[in-house]
């Protein structure tokens, strides 16, 4: 797909190997995106080639790295901006789970869970938004959770994590007004993916439930849904 002016539209998705991140791809590469993908597991990433080369009309540009770590997110940014171009939509999406009580929590546990899903949007984030406000358009989407909205036993860090994503965002979209650029949240209740089903309610959506609705919110939705934070439950 070609974006005015006749560049080919891209999107960054990090945690896209699998679950709903490898789903959202799957969608974009599907519209015709050049997709790049950044993971963690090398072997993950090269399934995911091989899952979406059937289906991709664009390019798929693979990054290993750790979204908790700074100069990982920055080196794949720019590799993302120097191989395929400036994203038209990044998707703050990886995430993991540490289930326990809080007074078993440990602090590595406690740490890592917040510096993969909030500290690894922000360096993410941060990482993008001087050449997209450059440009002057684009969209940039977190997956928060359900639990960006409410407690659950067991699973403090990744509520803490989840709110605190929401709250990134929201901040974001006031500082964008004005740029071009927007900055969404969406919340999914329980999702079909190895992470979803350890949880404490049945999974009842698939990630490509959710896959829609973020690529809604990264292309279709209307500029004034910035900061919005979009829930979505399942049937």
């Amino acid at each position: 797909m070609t974006a005015p002016g006749g560049t080919r539209r891209v999107a960054f998705v990090t945690g896209g190997a699998r679950g709903i991140g490898l789903a959202v791809a799957h969608a974009f590469a599907t519209r015709g995106f050049d997709v790049a993908i950044f993971g963690r597991v090398p072997e993950e990433l090269e399934a995911a080639r091989a899952e979406l080369g059937a289906i991709a009309n664009g390019r798929i540009l693979l990054l290993a790295g750790d979204v908790a770590r700074s100069a990982d997110v920055q080196a794949a940014a720019e590799r993302t901006c120097a191989e395929l171009g400036v994203p038209d939509a990044v998707v703050l999406n990886a995430g993991i789970v540490k289930r326990a009580l809080v007074e078993e929590t440990s602090d590595e546990d406690w740490s890592q869970v917040l510096a993969v899903n909030l500290n690894g949007a922000f360096f993410t984030a941060r990482a993008f938004l001087p050449a997209m406000k450059r440009r002057g358009r684009g969209r940039l989407v977190a997956v928060s959770s359900i639990s960006a909205t409410l407690g659950t036993a067991m699973q403090a860090s990744y509520c803490a994590s989840k709110w605190g994503l929401v709250g990134l965002v929201k901040s974001l979209a006031e500082e964008l007004r004005g740029t071009g650029l927007q900055a969404l949240s969406v919340l999914p209740g329980s999702v079909d993916t190895a992470m979803g089903r350890g949880g404490a309610f049945p999974p009842v959506m698939s990630p490509a439930d959710v896959a829609g609705l973020v690529v809604y919110a990264a292309l279709d939705a209307p500029d004034a849904m910035n900061g919005s934070a979009v829930e979505i439950f399942g049937p």
